[in-house]
């Protein structure tokens, strides 16, 4: 039997995370929320965005932003062995 490439399939299902936000950063993803649903024109909108769902893009913006982070990823992706590599792995 031929191997394939690809023998792991990663994870990438979501996780839930709960978490307790103080009042004020609450206040302020709220009116964030508002001021996206108004779009580029400034018009509000009819539909406000669930805050809940900004925060998984304000994370991911944040950790692509820090570049700390990003240098010390890098190193630690460059160490780890490849999925699929190894000495019985198909060129």
């Amino acid at each position: 039997m031929t191997r394939l490439r690809i023998s792991v399939i990663p994870d990438s299902r979501p996780v839930k995370l709960t978490i307790e936000l103080p009042a004020e950063i609450h206040r302020d993803l709220i009116l964030y929320a508002e001021l996206v649903s108004r779009g580029a024109a400034g018009e509000p909108s009819d539909t406000i965005p669930d805050a809940a769902r900004l925060v998984p893009l304000m994370v991911g913006r944040f950790m692509e932003t820090d570049r700390v982070f990003q240098r010390q990823r890098r190193g630690r992706t460059s160490r780890a062995k490849p999925v699929g590599s190894g000495p019985d792995s198909a060129p």
